[in-house]
């Protein structure tokens, strides 16, 4: 079941710099001011659930999915309002920062590639 589906449209020049420095991966909806762009994966929201995920759901880009580990306490609603989230690549079973949501560690390579106009980023509720 579907969480949160929405598709890439603009990758931030500083995109891979985060990802390699913070094993972060920021998003934001199309229109995010300049200096929030330059370092978030840009994208336009298709469809969502009002319930937040929890650990043990996945987050997948393209056809690759990661098990989310722990979710922030604001970060779904920053999800639904801004299409705000940082998703980090450490997977900590609790959220350092409310805006988090913790997925397993993964090869930052493979993800570098894997982000791209186009790709669909997907939230989905386990099976």
């Amino acid at each position: 079941m579907t969480i949160y589906r929405t598709t890439v449209t603009e990758i931030g020049a500083e995109v891979e710099a985060l990802l390699d420095a913070a094993e972060a991966l920021i998003t934001f909806e199309d229109g995010a001011p300049p200096e929030l762009a330059e370092i978030s994966v840009l994208h336009r929201h298709e469809e969502h659930r009002e319930e937040p995920p929890e650990a043990g759901d996945v987050f997948v880009i393209g056809s690759r999915a990661f098990e989310i580990t722990a979710v922030g306490g604001m970060a779904w609603k920053n999800m639904l309002e801004l299409g705000h989230a940082s998703f980090k690549f450490n997977g900590a079973r609790e959220a350092n920062l409310p805006g988090e949501i913790c997925v397993e560690k993964g090869d930052l390579e493979e993800i570098k590639e894997l982000v791209r106009p186009g790709v669909s980023l997907e939230i989905r509720a386990a099976e």
